[in-house]
């Protein structure tokens, strides 16, 4: 058992007879009255996303994980295959247990959490950032880089980005995972 002070993201708890994933939280300290924990709880099963808020010293249960490196190798329909780094022993996942599915290129490795107690794959984590090449886009402007103006981008996992608009197709660009939003254009 676990109390609200060793809430922090990534940590797998069971609460509402689900395994939910805290990704988001915030500890709050009122003025008046006790201080509580603001959560946003991601469940590991259906991929539903609630908001809850746990008082301050409440216990909660933490589930034991193991993290261990996958390559993602291809996406079948909605199914996506990854072979264990270490002992290239290969696994299929549900497309609604990634986080952002669209961003993911084959070869790229992943962190893939596991459930210690049975084995069972609870969510995938994917890197901070990916590099991608950009498929499709609006020409780009010389010289238009003074604006924070942007356009939509098509990369080659077929993920649309919206880009500064000096992005030209076949650019490599450096996408953040956790929003889908572009960060810079990659250094060759």
């Amino acid at each position: 058992m676990a109390s609200t002070s060793d809430i922090r993201k990534g940590l797998c708890i069971r609460y509402n007879n689900d395994i939910y994933k805290i990704i988001e939280f915030l500890h709050v300290k009122p003025g008046k009255g006790p201080a509580f924990v603001r959560t946003k709880l991601k469940s590991v099963t259906s991929g539903k996303v609630i908001d809850n808020t746990f008082s301050a010293g409440h216990k909660i249960e933490d589930v034991r994980v193991e993290t261990r490196s996958y390559q993602f190798l291809y996406p079948e329909g909605d199914t996506f295959h990854f072979m264990n780094t270490d002992d290239y022993n290969q696994i299929a996942l549900q497309k609604d247990s990634l986080d952002t599915p669209d961003l993911l290129k084959e070869g790229e490795i992943v962190t893939i959490i596991f459930n210690a107690e049975d084995q069972m794959p609870l969510s995938v984590e994917m890197p901070a950032s990916v590099i991608l090449e950009v498929t499709h886009t609006e020409p780009g402007v010389k010289g238009n880089t003074a604006t924070n103006a942007t356009k939509p981008a098509t990369v080659e996992t077929g993920a649309r980005i919206n880009v500064p608009l000096f992005i030209n197709e076949g650019d490599k660009i450096k996408i953040d995972t956790e929003k889908g939003a572009y960060m810079e254009r990659a250094k060759e």
